[in-house]
């Protein structure tokens, strides 16, 4: 078991940008696949984007890729989602969640990960 906590919520303007961090309380990641996933209001919890820690491989939704960047501080022990260009629609409360021994056909799917954070709101708005 690990301990996530995220930070980095906020409200932003249609256009701007966010980086959520999640931490990692009591151990390293480096034996874990971190991901982040949201949630709208009414909405399921869907899929944002996931790193493996080592070798640094990372998986993104069609909805993130070019404007949503995961990556790691190992000096840290963080793993970050860098979001630019926000719409309306990425407003939702953001998760980190981490699974070891998760496989690449199985990084988007929310049952791989045991370990989850409390959550980060995300507000776009005018």
């Amino acid at each position: 078991q690990v301990q996530l906590v995220e930070s980095g919520g906020g409200l932003v303007q249609p256009g701007g940008s966010l980086r959520l961090s999640c931490a990692a309380s009591d151990r390293t990641f480096n034996i874990y696949t971190v991901a982040w996933f949201r949630q709208a209001p009414g909405k399921e919890r869907e899929f944002v984007a996931a790193l493996k820690w080592s070798g640094g491989r990372t998986t993104y939704a069609d909805s993130a890729k070019g404007r949503f960047t995961i990556s790691k501080d190992a000096g840290k022990n963080t793993v970050d989602l860098q979001m630019n260009s926000l719409k309306p629609e990425d407003a939702a409360i953001y998760y980190c969640a981490a699974g070891s021994g998760v496989i690449l056909s199985n990084t988007r799917n929310q049952g791989a990960y045991a370990n989850w954070g409390q959550g980060t709101q995300v507000t776009v708005s005018a």
